[in-house]
């Protein structure tokens, strides 16, 4: 089962799952309950801590909660904040870190690549966990919109459009969709 966020990021071929931590985490517990998928592959947006440009595609099957209160040690988690769920057919060296803030610090996003943490999408943590909690494999496939720095809101709405047009272009590519040209110039 294809997943995506929904509200500006929605998919003519992808379940929308709701925004951030939160609405993600229930509305994928609750389709788990009621019928049970098999796989799941996430798609979406991130943004760069640095090590991808824009318009890169990112696979992964490894997924991080890791707070900026954190990095700056003015808080700790007694929770288990790194799943890995490693499957061969997808590239899983990079770490998804996942808040429902977006960073917007170009020295914090620093941090994150010191501790091995490449790009942020807001859903991808808790969606790992809930899959993880039913035993279901999971994957993520993500197109860089923006930096994660002060210009991450205005360069995530100038770049979002043509980014969802490579992300379908490399599903097909892939052939995990098969949608037509008329879908594609709606998105």
């Amino acid at each position: 089962m294809i997943l995506c966020a929904g509200n500006n990021e929605t998919f003519s071929f992808a379940f929308p799952i709701g925004v951030g931590l939160v609405e993600s985490a229930i509305n994928l517990t609750r389709l788990c309950l009621f019928d049970k998928p098999d796989f799941l592959l996430f798609i979406g947006s991130a943004g760069s801590y640095g090590k991808y440009k824009i318009f890169d595609i990112v696979e992964s099957t490894s997924a991080t909660n890791l707070e900026v209160s954190n990095l700056l040690n003015y808080s700790y988690t007694p929770i288990d904040n790194v799943i890995s769920n490693n499957l061969q057919y997808f590239r899983n060296d990079t770490i998804v870190n996942s808040s429902n803030f977006i960073t917007t610090n170009f020295n914090i996003s620093q941090e994150y690549l010191k501790l091995g943490i490449a790009i942020e999408n807001m859903e991808f943590f808790s969606l790992c966990k809930v899959a993880q909690s039913f035993n279901i494999p999971i994957a993520g496939i993500f197109v860089i919109t923006n930096y994660t720095n002060q210009d991450a809101h205005k360069d995530f709405i100038k770049n979002h459009q043509e980014a969802l047009k490579i992300l379908i272009n490399y599903l097909q590519e892939k052939k995990y969709i098969n949608v037509s040209h008329e879908t594609l110039k709606k998105v």
